[in-house]
């Protein structure tokens, strides 16, 4: 099975992202990633949606999505012709002498140090799902207590 990128126009109202999310969960596909907000139109919201399919059946979604009445437009974006970014927070425990391994460590990564604890630090980072992965990878040894992210945010590239 493949990943699928949609993006997917919407009007900004109750209940759409249900019957979004309904009708691809009602096929048996997991919503890997799901990010939801106003686009620069208030009347319209972008649900970015990751899910695992084949081909054949993501056409079906995709179909079955425009059949909704507050669907206004689907994109398929792939990695070539799309850039997307995601989200992340770590929070890590940082005794006071693990803390300059740490924040060397978040600015290799051009990551920031959001919020300092007694025992923590709290990391910010976005970047691309790799880049993410690679700093958890790294955080891990020190003791990740908690873990937040966004999901992917995506646009097409250049004017389109």
């Amino acid at each position: 099975m493949a990943e699928h990128t949609l993006s997917i126009l919407v009007d900004n109202k109750p209940g759409v992202l249900t019957r979004v999310t309904g009708l691809i969960a009602r096929r048996g596909y997991n919503i890997e990633s799901l990010s939801v907000d106003k686009t620069e139109d208030p009347r319209l919201s972008r649900v970015t949606l990751v899910t695992t399919a084949e081909d054949v059946p993501i056409e079906q979604i995709k179909k079955q999505l425009h059949k909704l009445i507050n669907v206004h437009k689907i994109t398929e974006l792939t990695p070539e012709d799309s850039v997307d970014r995601e989200l992340a927070l770590f929070k890590v425990k940082a005794a006071t002498d693990k803390r300059p391994e740490l924040i060397k460590l978040t600015e290799v990564f051009k990551a920031q140090v959001i919020d300092v604890a007694a025992d923590t630090l709290t990391i910010e980072l976005a970047g691309d799902h790799n880049t993410i992965a690679q700093l958890e990878e790294l955080l891990s040894p020190y003791g990740i207590v908690e873990v937040a992210r966004s999901g992917k945010l995506a646009l097409p590239r250049g004017n389109w």
